[in-house]
């Protein structure tokens, strides 16, 4: 299945939602302030945000739409290219190549997001480019977690760092990176407990881990890769401020994208912070993660037909 097969399928609950919403607004209709204020008022009801709804609002306005015209196709372009050209910049599609150096990898995020699973689906794609990689286990407060991924390294065939459940978390990732340098391993992902980003100690415990790894390469970690819930909502823009306060982000990684008619937080998150979006996710298996790509997001994310 081809990226913009995975895209369009994977966002059928946000197309279907998103464009029932503008066609009931602007059908057969000139579009003048009313129809300006309830395409606005629907956007940040769509979880686009506020900013960005504004603004979408203004170019259309400013674009004077012809009423003799398709009304529907000049306001599927006019968000399309506001969406697109929002997020073109924030394409990564080189993460997953074959790495010249040894890498780092911490993935963060709150409670079920699906960081576990995550990290599965990124380790698929770091493999296709030739990477080795290797679990480290630090959600040491659930024994769940640390099956889950030993069940998943099994699956994949990747090495797996872990210790007993309840085992300081820190030591884990100190263990994992001198086996990385030791045997010279591409990748670390280093997976950590899931947090409420209000929750101090479990903060402080994430920053840690991201202390001690200095400890072997001072560069380390690499990368931040925070996993955000598309079913969040707004939430979402919350859970990166606080991260973000801890160890500074350097990717966004969207899961559940099939499971929302609303995901336009995508948008509002991009709008605020401008962070690189790594991948979507779109289900459980390890190949449904998908290399973002602003095109496809943007076509599927407001097709009309």
């Amino acid at each position: 299945m081809n990226i913009f097969k995975k895209f369009k399928d994977g966002l059928k609950k946000t197309t279907s939602n998103f464009s029932k919403g503008i066609k009931e607004i602007i059908i057969n209709k000139e579009i003048g302030d009313k129809e300006l204020e309830k395409i606005e008022e629907f956007l940040i009801q769509s979880d686009v945000g506020v900013k960005a709804s504004s603004e979408i609002r203004e170019e259309i306005s400013n674009r004077k739409i012809d009423p003799s015209k398709n009304e529907l196709e000049e306001i599927q372009n006019i968000i399309n290219n506001y969406i697109n050209s929002l997020l073109k910049p924030l394409e990564n599609k080189n993460f997953f190549s074959k790495t010249q150096e040894r890498k780092a990898v911490l993935i963060s995020g709150v409670n079920g997001v699906g960081k576990t699973t995550t990290i599965a689906k990124m380790s698929k794609l770091y493999k296709l480019n030739h990477n080795e990689v290797i679990f480290v286990a630090c959600d040491t407060f659930r024994a769940a977690a640390i099956d889950q991924l030993e069940r998943w390294s099994k699956k994949l065939n990747c090495e797996i760092i872990k210790s007993e459940p309840g085992s300081d978390p820190a030591s884990v990732a100190y263990k994992a990176m001198e086996f990385a340098k030791k045997n010279n391993v591409d990748i670390t992902l280093i997976d950590t407990a899931g947090r409420l980003q209000n929750k101090k100690n479990l903060m402080d415990e994430f920053k840690k881990i991201g202390n001690v790894i200095k400890k072997i390469d001072e560069k380390a970690p690499q990368d931040v890769i925070l996993v955000l819930d598309a079913t969040s909502g707004q939430n979402a823009i919350n859970q990166v401020e606080e991260f973000n306060k801890i160890i500074p982000i350097t990717g966004l990684i969207m899961t559940k994208l099939d499971g929302t008619a609303k995901g336009g937080i995508l948008i509002a998150v991009s709008k605020k912070f401008q962070l690189p979006i790594i991948a979507l996710g779109f289900g459980e298996k390890e190949d449904d993660l998908q290399i973002f790509d602003s095109e496809s997001f943007s076509k599927n994310f407001i097709n009309f037909n």
